[in-house]
C-alpha cells in the first residue's frame, strides 16, 4: 500500500508495559523481581510510581503549575525511569 493512495495514516501506537531494556538500575530491578515474585513486584512498583506521581503533583501545586504541564513532568519522569532501567 503506497502512501499516496489516499489511505489515512496511523500514528504509531505507544504501548504501556512493565519492561524496558537497559539502564544502570536494570540488573537490580531484575534481581528484585526474581526474589519477590512478579505479582508482588508489580504491586510494589505500582505503589512507588503512584507515590512519585503524587510528590510531583504536590510540588507543582506549590508553584502554581497548570495540570497540563504537571502531566508533562510526569511523562518526563516515566521516560527518565525507563532510561535509568527502573522499568526493566
Amino acid at each position: 500500500m503506497a502512501a499516496s493512495d489516499g489511505a489515512p495514516r496511523r500514528k504509531p501506537v505507544t504501548m504501556m508495559g512493565n519492561k524496558a531494556s537497559g539502564g544502570p538500575f536494570s540488573p537490580l530491578v531484575v534481581v528484585t523481581r526474581n526474589i519477590v515474585g512478579e505479582k508482588d513486584f508489580n504491586k510494589l512498583r505500582g505503589k512507588a510510581i503512584s507515590l512519585h506521581s503524587q510528590v510531583i503533583k504536590d510540588f507543582c501545586k506549590q508553584f502554581g503549575v497548570n495540570d497540563r504541564q504537571v502531566q508533562g513532568v510526569i511523562r518526563l519522569a516515566k521516560k527518565n525511569g525507563e532510561w535509568l532501567g527502573f522499568l526493566a
